[in-house]
Formats: C-alpha cells, structure tokens, sequence
C-alpha cells in the first residue's frame, strides 16, 4: 500500500509537538507529564530537542514541510522568545515550516502579564492558549492555579491586543457547581471575546492530588447527569453566542479559529513529538508508528545524547489498532468519519444496525458515507465508539 493510498499519515496534515514539562506549579487536577521548574536551566532540554527534532529527518524521508508546530506542557510560556525561535529555526531548517503555519504556544495568564508577546510573535508564533480555567477566585484556589480572576481577565485582554487567535480554557464541572453558577461564568468567559474556547469537564486522575483526595474521600467529584446537565447549558449558550462547538469540548468563532493542530489528531495525520513524555504517530512507507519519549527530563537528554532521540524504537501499530483510533479521534470532530476509511483500514465492516439504531435515537448522523455525533452524541461519545470500532 503506498503512502498517498493510506488513510492516515502527512496528507492529512503533518504537525511537531514540542513539550516542555517544567511548571511554577503544579496543579492537583493535572495528570501530564511536568515536574517542578525551580532554578532549572532551560539550555540542556533546548539542545535535546533540538537535536531530537534534526534526528527525525532521515527517519521520514517522504514528509514535506510541516502545517502547525504546538509548544504544550508543562508551561511552555516559560521559554524566552528567542528560545522559542531557536527551536522553530532547527525545526524550519530540518523540515521547513509551511508559510501561514499554525503555531501555537499554551500560556499561563501570569506569563501573559509579563510576556514580551510583541517577541513571542516575532519569533513566529502565531496563536496562544491560554490557561484560565476559571473566572472566580475560589475556583481558581480549588484548582491550584497561581493567578486571580483579575489577572486572567487582563491577561486575555493583553493577549487580543497582539495576537487575534487566543484560546482560553475552562474548567467546570468542578464538586458541588450549579448550573446557575457555570451559566454566569460561562457568560463571562463568553465576554472575554476570545475566537476559540476550550471547555472540559473535570476529569479527576487517580494518581493526581485530587485522585488521591478522592480516595480518601475528602473530594466528591460531581454526579454524571449534572455534568450531561452542564455540557447541555454549555453548547446551546456557545451556540447562540458565536462559539459552535466543532469538537467534543472545543468552540470556535469561525473555521480559521479552530485548531488546526488538534484536527491533525483527530482526522488521521502525522505529528512529531519531542520532549520529555511527548508521543508521536509517524507514517512511513504505509506502516505507521506510535513514539514516546522518555518521561524524565534527564533520561530525555541522556537518550538523545546516546541514541540521537528521545525515544529508541517507536511501536508498529498494527491496521485494526490505527482504525480504533481514527474511529475514537475522528468521531470527536463535527466533520465526523468517512466510514469506507475505516473498513478499508481495518478489513471489517462497520456495522450499520448499530449505525441504524444510533441515527434512530437522535445520537449520529449518518449519509451513506460520513458518520457523525450529534450534539446529544457526544455525550456518550465513548459508548458510542466502542459499539462501532472494529
């Protein structure tokens, strides 16, 4: 099967993600890979995954230049301007940076008060998400954040002035929130006049602060059906708003304010990951691969050193594993799943009975090629997904 064959791989976008793991502080609900930044220096991780992302090169000889480039975390916003050009630099030098690319780089909004954004954006990039997560003190205290609402509303103001694409996320659902108080928040946040919104229920990891709490059984987390309660106020209010949701949590003011990073994830296209923890799907020659890279920020260093990478082998994903995921990532997006994709990807029909009784209760929509959520869908998005996957 030859590369343009394929249904997954750089045809359907081609990205890097770049993880700096290093946070001020680290919050009870996260569960990504960050350690403590303390007094840290930044050069040693710099030179890794710079080296990271030259030795990834002869590996994908086929790849053209690369659509978007994602700074995440950890906080990312830590990195000084020219550092982040530096590494835009190799990564342009190596692979080329496509003109008009996205790259977005996650912020805090204490980082935003203080940022040389006017640097930030000459050093190339081009769209900022910045970390909200609430409007109200005690919410924002509940969640380990460092900032007030105070700052976090100045913060996306300062970032408007600059950059016209700036997402803010959002985190509700939180032990014990009504409805009344997510609609008044969400009707601020909605204020803020950002073009993109992230919007996620609280998950709650069992190996986070908050896990371990509700272990103990000191933290509650909220009942399912008042969450459904709070994603239904959630989308009807972003809707008559101007903020669709094109994605499961996500909103955006029109198409060219949606991530189009994400929507490498989530339609089947190939992305670098390089930094500590960071994963990877390349394609070559039609076998694709899944990398991680090693957790640690010095046994990242000292692999790239020794191997020339942050990781040794990447897995082989095998054809029923790659449908799996493009059937669980592509049904996240309102543009949905071409359904032959996936039975040309797996060799096995999708069953349309369960097409048929899901289009019958209001949850997919289905035109004889294109499978999609409804709204009411994507709330037993997961359900969903493991009655049709293969």
């Amino acid at each position: 099967m030859g590369e343009q064959a394929t249904p997954f791989g750089p045809q359907y976008g081609f990205g890097l993600y770049v993880h700096w793991p290093y946070c001020s502080k680290i919050c009870p609900y996260c569960d990504f890979n960050v350690y403590a930044a303390k007094t840290r220096s930044a050069e040693p991780l710099l030179k890794a995954i710079a080296g990271d992302i030259r030795i990834h090169r002869p590996r994908m000889p086929e790849h053209g230049a690369l659509d978007t480039v994602y700074f995440g975390g950890g906080t990312p916003s830590l990195l000084k301007p020219g550092e982040i050009a530096g590494l835009l630099a190799t990564a342009d030098e190596v692979f080329g940076i496509k003109s008009g690319a996205e790259i977005t780089l996650e912020a805090n909004p204490n980082d935003i008060l203080r940022a040389d954004l006017r640097g930030l954006e000459a050093a190339g990039v081009t769209r900022l998400s910045i970390g909200v997560q609430s409007l109200r003190d005690n919410a924002l205290a509940f969640l380990g954040r460092d900032h007030d609402a105070v700052s976090a509303r100045a913060a996306v103001e300062r970032a408007l002035h600059v950059f016209p694409n700036v997402s803010i996320d959002f985190i509700y659902a939180r032990p014990s929130q009504s409805i009344d108080e997510w609609g008044d928040e969400l009707s601020d946040a909605l204020a803020l006049g950002a073009p993109h919104l992230s919007l996620y229920e609280l998950t709650i990891e069992q190996r986070t602060a908050f896990g371990k709490a509700v272990a103990r059984g000191e933290l509650i987390p909220m009942d399912p059906d008042a969450q459904a309660d709070l994603y239904e106020l959630t989308q009807s209010m972003t809707t008559r708003a101007g903020l669709p949701a094109y994605e499961v949590s996500n909103h955006a003011a029109g198409p060219e304010f949606r991530s189009r990073h994400n929507q490498i994830y989530w339609h089947g296209g190939d992305w670098i990951g390089v930094g500590p923890g960071a994963h990877g799907r390349v394609s070559v020659g039609g076998k694709r691969y899944a990398s991680e890279a090693e957790k640690r920020p010095e046994a990242y260093i000292a692999n790239v050193v020794a191997l020339g990478s942050g990781w040794g082998e990447a897995s082989t994903l095998y054809p029923l594993d790659i449908a799996r995921e493009l059937i669980a990532m592509g049904l996240r997006d309102i543009k949905g799943i071409d359904v032959q994709r996936i039975e040309t990807m797996s060799n096995t029909p999708v069953p349309r009975d369960r097409i048929e009784a899901f289009v019958a209760e209001g949850w997919v929509r289905f035109d004889g090629a294109t499978l999609s959520l409804t709204p009411a869908g994507w709330l037993l998005a997961d359900a969903i997904t493991s009655q049709l996957a293969p």
